[in-house]
């Protein structure tokens, strides 16, 4: 899916709102002044970026920043996209859920308490919904990514996808592939053509090749990743028969004679009785001779 973001400075932000981004890579320190440079996208944009979608096969999403733009984008999506900075705006967040639609939830700089109330005013609705592990810096450092979050978020909200919306410098890629592997079940990323284009997004986004490596190192780790269920394979089948063992005569046997533990030890293949069965094999009578070094076998007992 790609995602892009609708807005008007005008119902955005107010003239007097601060920069929180980081004004050595984009100097303009008011919000009112970014936004409006880009806001002249609208409903003749989204539509046409809806349509070249859907004829390339991508979905098609954009995030609402005010109630007109959720309105129109409803025609165009099937998922709507809650921003960090929207999740204590409850008028908001319950128009959003009168759609009907499932709902991915941002849950940057918030404290567990804002999420929790911003899930329950999701709830009622029954719309499904995910929840996305944020850092609200631009761009994040490293150090302060702290992936650890989502286990935070899936041990408080059980049965809730939780993803992860990353705003490190793209690098080798590696923050998203770790947070894939910690369970993160969708992943955001800034993406641009050209990271050297003005603006507040571009210079910490990804472009193309960046995705290129994400998804040739998330293949490999896919397929390391495998089944999660434990099960043995079928290529474990052979250490299973010769590399676990059985039980062992240690001394010859003679038919008739009780078998005491003293005469059993336990050795490679599996071709005979499981070790786990020592104590019952241990009570019971030879059925024939059996030679030291013997593999044992059912056959070769018999009760007392």
């Amino acid at each position: 899916a790609i995602k892009f973001q609708t807005y008007k400075a005008a119902t955005l932000a107010s003239r007097h709102a601060p920069a929180y981004w980081d004004t050595e890579k984009e100097p303009t320190s008011s919000q009112f002044e970014l936004f409006k440079k880009y806001d002249s996208f609208w409903k003749r944009e989204y539509e046409q970026l809806k349509l070249y979608c859907d004829h390339a096969g991508i979905e098609f999403m954009s995030t609402p920043f005010d109630m007109e733009s959720a309105q129109f984008l409803n025609d165009l999506m099937g998922v709507y996209k809650i921003s960090s900075s929207d999740i204590t705006n409850r008028p908001f967040i319950e128009h959003m859920t009168s759609y009907g639609k499932p709902i991915l939830l941002s849950t940057g700089a918030s404290h567990l308490y804002e999420i929790q109330e911003a899930v329950g005013w999701i709830r009622p609705s029954g719309v499904p919904l995910a929840l996305m592990h944020c850092i609200l810096n631009y761009p994040t450092a490293f150090e302060n990514a702290n992936l650890g979050m989502i286990h935070d978020l899936r041990r408080h909200f059980p049965g809730i996808p939780i993803g992860y919306s990353d705003h490190t410098p793209p690098g080798e890629m590696d923050v998203l592939e770790t947070a894939a592997l910690m369970g993160a079940s969708v992943l955001e990323k800034h993406f641009t053509h050209d990271k050297t284009l003005p603006g507040n997004d571009h210079y910490h986004a990804m472009n193309r090749e960046d995705l290129k490596k994400f998804r040739k190192m998330m293949a490999r780790r896919t397929l390391l990743m495998g089944a999660s269920h434990k099960a043995p394979l079928a290529s474990e089948t052979p250490a299973r028969q010769h590399a676990r063992r059985s039980l062992v005569a240690v001394s010859n046997i003679a038919a008739g004679e009780r078998i005491g533990r003293q005469r059993l030890t336990f050795k490679r293949p599996a071709h005979g009785v499981s070790p786990r069965y020592m104590d019952v094999a241990a009570g019971m009578v030879a059925a024939v001779d059996i030679e030291e070094d013997t593999v044992i076998k059912w056959e070769h007992l018999r009760e007392s």
